[in-house]
């Protein structure tokens, strides 16, 4: 919520959590970046990947609405993926305006190959689990509400 106080003229950067979670955002780029690099995936497609594996056969509308993603962002990861030979587009039968997303045999592979990924994130966090947990809860609460907060 906007308030009528002026912001102080003496800010810096680390004044702002917004920059916090920017910056925290590229710390994480600089982590993931080589392990996904061994599996010939960016972060984004890798994000795609995990809701799939979670629950196949999606459609790109359920899946932008879980990775926060527009369909024009998302749809070219998914052909990325398509041509790297992990996932499989198709018109829905049911409704020809839906694009439905299921894994192939080398996406369901490629999850064994990505198992050690969140182990090695949690590392390198320096967190407990439950702490991690904890300050995910956070976040995304916080995310939800900022979001609220614009309609």
């Amino acid at each position: 919520m906007p308030t009528s106080d002026p912001a102080p003229t003496s800010a810096t950067l680390n004044d702002f959590l917004c920059f916090a979670v920017y910056s925290t955002g590229h710390a994480f780029n600089r982590v993931y970046k080589p392990l996904l690099d061994s599996l010939g995936l960016t972060y984004p497609q890798y994000l795609v990947l995990v809701a799939l594996w979670a629950q196949d056969d999606q459609t790109v509308g359920s899946l932008g609405e879980k990775l926060f993603l527009e369909s024009n962002t998302l749809t070219p990861l998914i052909k990325r993926l398509e041509a790297l030979g992990h996932v499989n587009r198709s018109r829905d039968p049911a409704d020809e305006r839906q694009v439905r997303v299921r894994l192939t045999p080398a996406g369901r592979l490629l999850q064994d190959q990505a198992r050690s990924v969140p182990h090695n994130i949690l590392a390198a966090s320096g967190l407990s689990e439950e702490s991690l947990a904890r300050l995910q809860d956070e976040i995304a609460s916080l995310r939800d509400r900022l979001r609220a907060s614009v309609g």
